[in-house]
């Protein structure tokens, strides 16, 4: 079955903007993006997005599938069944696809419980996004994340991590470079693991073909895993212009997330541990100075969320660009690239990222024009349609408008 999305604007995911032209997507792919004259007669489903812009679906490089939002995650996570946190995780999964989120990457869960969601999404048994998925963290003694993650001590200890997690069937490998927010007793800006064992870590991960991700928050952290090789650096806190200038030199991307402290600090009075109301007061500044001199420096930035912690919701995602918009100065423009080329780039999804030909059928049909207002993107509300390999999963046509075939998961 083909279906053509024709009437509004394309902003296609490079930084282009294509007028009257119309998307038509054949099964999960997109066949042609035309000029609207060359589809004069096609006969099949159409959607009208007049007055609206079709997009990439999003991509959230960041998320934790097993938490759900409360205001002490943990807590809430180990309360449940390992049945249940496998349910909750599949609809936080299902719940960003609504949201407009058609691609995440998973960076911590509960031992693989995750896994069978991301297969299940993956292989088409569930209504779902794209999902890569890190399993354990890899931590070190006392570390940030060891209440759920890989304790690992010394290279080769952490090496034999990294191969438990690759053998697991994990997707990327996601290591610790220092303290945060959400486990009590470390201080984020406290470098965690040595330069040799990041390296060794790294190394091994990149030996068996996995990027890696590094949870890294004050700055001699951040430069020992960039240093390492490291491919993205999560959070980067206490960014300083030697970190800049590193990364920047060696393409190492940044995924900000931003909606982890905002959330924490607009809830404090609602059940979230005092220790990390006092980390994220300490840390929000410098939070946003270190994105505007990273994107400032033309550094790589690829959207993330961490949503599951505090108030950060899964389904509300999208409200991360707004965030990246009005607080860290970055352009609407720049701000969708980040949420889907270059969430496509770093989670190595080379078919979905960008409204082209021979791309999978991942879309996001918003009302007005996000470029000049972001929160047509960032908002729900102002979401007509999500599309997922070509399967309308929402749908709010206005009167009129012809739609094809909806899933509701």
């Amino acid at each position: 079955m083909a279906t053509l999305y024709a009437g509004g604007q394309v902003v296609d995911g490079t930084g282009a903007v294509l007028e009257e032209h119309g998307v038509l997507v054949e099964g999960a792919d997109i066949a042609r993006v035309a000029p609207l004259g060359e589809f004069a007669g096609f006969q099949g489903d159409r959607v009208d997005t007049t007055g609206g812009t079709v997009l990439p679906g999003l991509i959230d490089c960041h998320v934790h599938l097993c938490y759900g939002a409360e205001g002490n995650p943990w807590a809430s996570m180990i309360a449940l069944r390992e049945s249940q946190i496998t349910m909750k995780a599949l609809d936080n999964a299902q719940t960003s696809l609504r949201g407009g989120i058609t691609a995440i990457r998973d960076c911590g869960g509960k031992d693989y419980l995750e896994f069978a969601v991301r297969d299940a999404c993956n292989e088409g048994r569930q209504i779902g996004p794209t999902i890569r998925a890190s399993g354990r963290v890899i931590c070190m003694t006392g570390g940030h994340g060891n209440r759920n993650g890989r304790v690992a001590d010394g290279p080769d200890e952490v090496v034999k991590a990294v191969r438990e997690q690759i053998h697991a069937g994990s997707d990327l490998i996601k290591i610790m470079a220092t303290g945060g927010v959400m486990t009590p007793g470390v201080n984020p800006e406290d470098a965690h693991y040595t330069p040799a064992e990041l390296e060794a870590g790294i190394s091994e991960g990149h030996r068996f073909h996995r990027t890696c991700a590094s949870h890294a928050q004050g700055s001699e952290g951040i430069l020992n895993a960039v240093r390492a090789g490291i491919d993205s650096i999560e959070h980067g806190i206490f960014m300083t212009d030697e970190c800049v200038s590193e990364m920047t030199a060696r393409g190492t991307y940044l995924v900000p997330t931003l909606a982890a402290v905002k959330n924490i600090l607009a809830h404090r009075d609602q059940g979230v541990p005092a220790y990390a109301v006092e980390k994220c007061e300490r840390v929000t500044v410098e939070h946003v100075k270190s994105i505007r001199l990273f994107y400032e420096a033309g550094g790589k930035i690829a959207m993330g969320t961490d949503a599951g912690t505090p108030y950060n919701r899964h389904g509300e995602n999208a409200l991360e660009l707004e965030y990246m918009v009005e607080d860290a100065g970055i352009s609407p423009a720049d701000a969708i690239v980040m949420s889907t080329r270059n969430g496509a780039d770093l989670m190595r999804l080379a078919d979905r990222g960008t409204v082209a030909e021979g791309m999978k059928a991942d879309l996001l049909i918003v009302d007005g024009d996000p470029l000049a207002d972001i929160t047509r993107v960032s908002r729900r509300q102002n979401h007509r349609m999500v599309v997922k390999n070509g399967a309308a999963v929402t749908g709010n046509p206005a009167p009129g408008r012809v739609l094809g075939p909806t899933m509701t998961p």
